[in-house]
């Protein structure tokens, strides 16, 4: 069977890039096709030994800086086609018998292949199984969510506090998202990586999905390290306290709406020590907001480190507004860690409060308080069993992860 992956972009590696990660481990031989990538990016390294096919746009300056966005109308000439009865661009699929497109805000999704298919536009539903032989390519779509900033969700930059791009964006976005839901009506069949993802392709798609969370390399996370020797050896790390495990932690690029700026803030009037890992477009506000604190911005860090520090910590601080999954929490229970988690999204399929982590309702710094507090009260009475948070993030394995998008694939290819 001849497959080909089918990625937005490779420019961060994040949740959506560990997915791409884990199929190229199921589909070795399959070729990465991508709107473009950005060389000596976390995420290139990550890929940079696979066969990686950029279209026209990694040629253009402008994709690679951060104007992919406002020129993300342009997609469509990237990934396929305007309408099913217009003009056909972008790659052909027709070699592969299976594609898999690993999809979220750069709507990739409804590739060109041979054959019509097997979804039908008009009806809204789908047959039980893919055509066999030569006359239809099937196309799996892993969404990691529809776009957000066509639905509604926050996203990394508030576009909407300069009327000047919230004219652009809306004027811009009412034609991508008829391209969008086209697209999706394309798509053989839809993967979701969360009930709330899979409300959102319902709602937004009228299409039914299957759900297969994503993976996360839990046996990494959980495994022993000489954590306390090594640390206190690193001066990054800035360890000033009686305690190595004093620190809360949150792991997360540095950008609008993971709300790292709520965390900081709460943590330096509380004077709490806490630990941020990442970057993103917000991590020069954050440095001077930490200032004069015992918060640490420590910035890309390399994976044993941040091993380390997971099991190290407290807990991990999550404070991602509707989050499409979260791999982050499932990361830090993977090291037996409790998460605090802002109740929205994907992490209500997870962390588990009063167990494996406390929840807060809004994105406030009262409410974060609050939470902050109902869990030093549930530490003090040992209410956190780091054996069973351990055994409660197995369900997120990257061993289940693979066995299901096989098991899955195998359903739909005759």
């Amino acid at each position: 069977m001849k497959v080909a992956l089918v990625h937005d972009f490779l420019v961060e590696f994040g949740g959506a890039e560990r997915v791409l990660e884990a199929l190229c481990e199921i589909y070795p031989k399959a070729p990465i096709y991508t709107a473009f990538y950005k060389k000596g990016s976390t995420a290139y390294k990550r890929f940079k030994d696979k066969k990686i096919i950029a279209s026209w746009a990694q040629n253009v300056p402008l994709f690679a800086s951060r104007l992919h966005s406002p020129l993300r109308f342009l997609a469509p000439l990237i990934w396929g086609r305007f309408s099913t009865k217009g003009p056909s661009f972008g790659w052909d699929f027709s070699g592969f018998d299976l594609v898999i497109t690993s999809a979220s805000w750069y709507v990739t999704k409804g590739v060109k292949r041979r054959g019509p298919s097997t979804h039908s536009v008009n009806s809204g539903s789908s047959t039980c199984s893919a055509r066999s032989g030569s006359q239809h390519t099937v196309e799996v779509c892993y969404c990691h969510t529809p776009p957000r900033y066509l639905y509604g969700y926050r996203t990394s930059v508030d576009y909407k506090k300069n009327p000047l791009i919230q004219a652009y964006a809306v004027f811009i976005n009412h034609f991508v998202r008829m391209y969008d839901y086209e697209a999706a009506q394309r798509v053989d069949y839809f993967i979701a990586n969360s009930e709330e993802v899979k409300r959102r392709i319902q709602k937004f798609y009228r299409r039914e999905s299957k759900v297969i969370y994503p993976p996360v390399d839990v046996r990494r996370f959980a495994r022993k390290t000489q954590n306390a020797k090594r640390l206190k050896q690193k001066k990054a790390l800035d360890i000033s306290h009686s305690s190595l495990s004093n620190y809360f932690l949150t792991v997360s690029r540095l950008a609008g709406a993971k709300n790292i700026d709520l965390i900081v803030e709460v943590c330096k009037n509380l004077k709490l020590p806490l630990k941020v890992v990442g970057t993103g477009r917000d991590e020069a506000k954050l440095r001077e907001m930490a200032e004069g604190s015992a918060v640490k911005i420590l910035g890309e860090v390399a994976d044993q480190e941040l091993i380390e520090l997971y099991q190290n910590c407290r807990a991990v601080i999550f404070a991602a507004s509707e989050e499409d999954f979260g791999i982050v929490p499932v990361e830090a229970m993977a090291a037996g860690k409790p998460v605090i988690a802002l109740a929205q999204g994907g992490v209500l399929e997870t962390v588990v409060d009063g167990k494996t982590g406390v929840y807060f309702d809004q994105a406030t710094a009262g409410s974060l308080t609050q939470a902050i507090n109902n869990f030093q009260k549930l530490e003090k009475k040992e209410a956190f069993d780091s054996k069973l948070i351990k055994a409660h993030a197995q369900k997120f394995s990257k061993e289940r992860f693979k066995r299901e998008i096989e098991k899955f694939v195998e359903g739909k290819i005759k």
